[in-house]
């Protein structure tokens, strides 16, 4: 549809992201540390703590603080006790929406996520109630100034599901949108950098089957709730199922 991109989506939550970078650094270090605590400091045998020091390294995390989380992690005691948790309910509008946090407690955690559904004229609901509308898919971004014929030959032959052409701008050449399983997530990551592919993110992320268009109002509504629940500690990431149009995400920038 003409005035509004998945690309266009994802790269304000990017820019949302970089001016919280300080936030964003302490949640890759605890997702680090969660991980090097459940599986070990070895990221060629605990996959879930290769996947979080890519997310600190695409966040241009620096490589000693990334050291120093697993370190910390999966040395003696190895720091606090995190369990992660799904929160699911609605936005404005009936936006479908998941919380995935990382907590030392859910006491806390639970009732801190409700209160800003509530805010924001959503409501926190039973899990799997929004679930089903999402698919765990893992999800490579390639920068769009690259050949199609580069991408494409790198993503397919290494087993992803599905290559998705850019969608261009006048001032952005976009992305290319590359998705797999979870299974084939990293060997296709690690073929398109053997390639020499520029990888703008790359994540296991949950992906709506479907999205929804919102009007400006709930679009601006929804995007203040994600930047209250990104707020908290103790969220690590946010998704919903909406299709929100490009001036509202520029006007918000």
């Amino acid at each position: 549809m003409a005035g509004h991109s998945k690309w266009a989506n994802i790269k304000h939550r990017k820019a949302a992201v970089d001016k919280k970078r300080g936030k964003i650094w302490s949640k890759c270090s605890r997702a680090i540390m969660a991980a090097a605590r459940a599986g070990g400091g070895d990221p060629a045998t605990n996959l879930s703590l290769r996947y979080a020091i890519d997310e600190a390294r695409y966040a241009n995390m620096p490589k000693d603080t990334i050291q120093r989380a697993v370190d910390k992690g999966s040395g003696a005691g190895g720091g606090e006790a995190f369990e992660t948790i799904s929160y699911e309910g609605y936005g404005p509008n009936g936006v479908a929406v998941i919380v995935d946090a990382l907590t030392d407690n859910r006491a806390r955690t639970a009732p801190d996520v409700r209160s800003v559904f509530a805010k924001y004229g959503g409501n926190l609901g039973a899990t799997g109630c929004v679930g089903y509308m999402f698919d765990t898919r893992g999800r490579i971004l390639v920068a769009g100034t690259l050949p199609e014929e580069r991408v494409m030959e790198a993503a397919l032959e290494a087993g992803a599901d599905d290559v998705a052409a850019p969608e261009p701008s006048e001032d952005d050449p976009g992305v290319w949108t590359i998705l797999t399983t979870p299974a084939d997530f990293a060997n296709v990551k690690d073929a398109i950098e053997q390639a020499g592919l520029e990888i703008v993110d790359a994540e296991i992320a949950k992906i709506p089957g479907n999205t929804v268009l919102l009007a400006s109002d709930d679009a601006r509504k929804l995007l203040n709730m994600i930047e209250a629940l990104e707020d908290n500690d103790d969220v690590q990431k946010v998704y919903t199922n909406a299709d929100i149009p490009d001036d509202v995400l520029a006007s918000m920038e």
